[in-house]
């Protein structure tokens, strides 16, 4: 027995609206060359109407009505391509990485365990350097350094010369420099 197909296109009978009765299709993940769409309509009359809608090549909705059987081949081609997609999440890593991810994480590679405690212990000796430094050469590294303020910018806001600003940055800079030798 051949399976009952009736093509409707969106212009003749959707009018712009949903359909009516749109019965409650779950959503599945479907693999990306899974163009179509399946569900019901009509199940609250008890007549259903088993729809299968997908794009066409000119990109202009198509929906056909399909018989009950051929739904359930569809229904069931869905629920073993998501069951191949939960598989192969399980089993297998996902990397589609661009040329650029791969050059940037063999450039720059993750640190190990040990590298990143020191790298924190260093930062937590640098604060505490920066911390012992007077108020205002703290402020102007600060304002220098990690809020990239230029000389001519902090002179300006704290209303002194170019070269006062110049002078202090270096001089912490020489501190910090003695503390860690």
């Amino acid at each position: 027995m051949k399976p009952k197909i009736h093509i409707e296109t969106e212009e003749k009978t959707m009018d712009g609206n949903h359909p009516k009765n749109k019965g409650t299709h779950p959503h599945r993940a479907k693999a990306k060359d899974n163009p179509y769409t399946i569900y019901t309509t009509g199940s609250d009359t008890g007549h259903p109407k088993y729809i299968l809608e997908f794009a066409d090549g000119q990109k202009r909705l198509q929906r056909l009505e399909i018989d009950q059987a051929l739904y359930e081949l569809f229904d069931q081609f869905e629920l073993e391509d998501k069951r191949f997609l939960n598989e192969v999440d399980r089993h297998y890593e996902h990397i589609d990485l661009t040329e650029a991810e791969i050059e940037h994480r063999a450039a720059f590679p993750k640190e190990s365990l040990e590298e990143e405690i020191g790298r924190v212990l260093l930062y937590e000796e640098l604060h505490k350097a920066i911390a012992r430094l007077p108020d205002t050469q703290r402020r102007r590294l600060v304002l220098y350094y990690f809020q990239q303020l230029t000389y001519e910018q902090i002179a300006e806001m704290e209303g002194c010369r170019y070269q006062s600003v110049q002078e202090s940055i270096l001089s912490a800079i020489k501190k910090l420099r003695k503390f860690f030798k």
